[in-house]
């Protein structure tokens, strides 16, 4: 059952975090992409254009949903990509995660648009 979001969580969600608790995406070799994303918004934009391999290393080992629990404190979003399947290709699994985060984005900046009005 999905949770609801009030005001303060969907603004917590979307806020800006300070660089070094952003999502600094990693290669299998451990080496800093020079990409991070410091808000939700800045991670979906960064996982369309991230290199596939970064992807392919954080999502199975559950390094985006723990950052999306831990920072942004969203763990309805956390959940939703724990449902992907972890052996789709690199492509099909950024475009699965994409559409999970822009859909989530969406749906938060509604609850705000709904609350101001």
């Amino acid at each position: 059952m999905s949770q609801t979001i009030v005001k303060p969580d969907a603004q917590k969600t979307l806020r800006n975090v300070p660089f070094e608790k952003g999502f600094h995406f990693m290669t299998k070799k451990g080496e800093y992409t020079g990409l991070t994303a410091s808000s939700l918004a800045e991670f979906a934009a960064k996982l369309e254009t991230a290199d596939v391999n970064s992807v392919l290393f954080h999502y199975p080992r559950g390094d985006f949903q723990n950052w999306i629990t831990d920072t942004l404190e969203d763990e309805e979003l956390a959940n939703r990509m724990c449902m992907v399947p972890p052996d789709l290709s690199g492509e099909k699994l950024r475009k699965q995660l994409a559409d999970i985060v822009q859909k989530r984005i969406s749906e938060l900046q509604k609850i705000l648009e709904n609350i101001q009005r």
